[in-house]
């Protein structure tokens, strides 16, 4: 890890991004999940529910139909996120509260993908928003006074922590809708 010359956080040097944001088609996607209501400081909450899940799908039997995600709902970072831990599901099944099954929706996403510390994602979403303004994307995004709501934005994790316990090391794919 380096400092910036400008003096801002440090630089992992190993953290990056696989390639320039790309757009791509995505098929409707059933999942189960569970919802919460945190601050970023309180993200674990969020994370902490996808072992218990996975736990579960495996006692009935279900094999997961891709890697696990966080679905951003609501969006003020000065307040509040409504955030999603998500599991993709190959069919329909019954869950108990508080976990629920929906459905990401079919459409076109923005796509990028990044290999390092999950700390750095928020770097990251900056670049593939940046991305999307000087490409004049519309994101499937309704501001409200309870902050952004998004249509479907999510973080697809696609290391298994139990595989790879190096945090620096793990890939992660977001995954933002194009309004239609």
């Amino acid at each position: 890890m380096t400092v910036a010359d400008d003096g801002a956080e440090p630089v992992n040097e190993e953290a990056s991004v696989l390639a320039e944001p790309t757009v791509l088609w995505r098929d409707e996607q059933l999942y189960v999940a569970r919802r919460e209501a945190i601050t970023m400081t309180e993200f674990a909450r969020v994370a902490d529910h996808l072992p218990a899940m996975f736990g579960w799908l495996g006692e009935r039997g279900v094999v997961p139909a891709g890697a696990p995600f966080f679905r951003y709902r609501v969006i003020d970072m000065s307040a509040e996120l409504v955030v999603e831990a998500g599991i993709p599901l190959p069919a329909p099944i019954e869950v108990a509260e508080p976990d629920f099954v929906d459905v990401l929706p079919a459409g076109r996403y923005a796509t990028l993908t990044h290999i390092g510390h999950p700390d750095e994602l928020m770097g990251v979403t900056a670049t593939l928003l940046d991305w999307g303004q000087q490409q004049g994307v519309q994101w499937d995004v309704t501001p409200t006074p309870e902050g952004e709501v998004w249509g479907a934005r999510l973080e697809v994790l696609l290391t298994n922590p139990a595989e790879e316990p190096d945090m620096h090391k793990w890939e992660t794919a977001l995954l933002f809708r194009l309004a239609d």
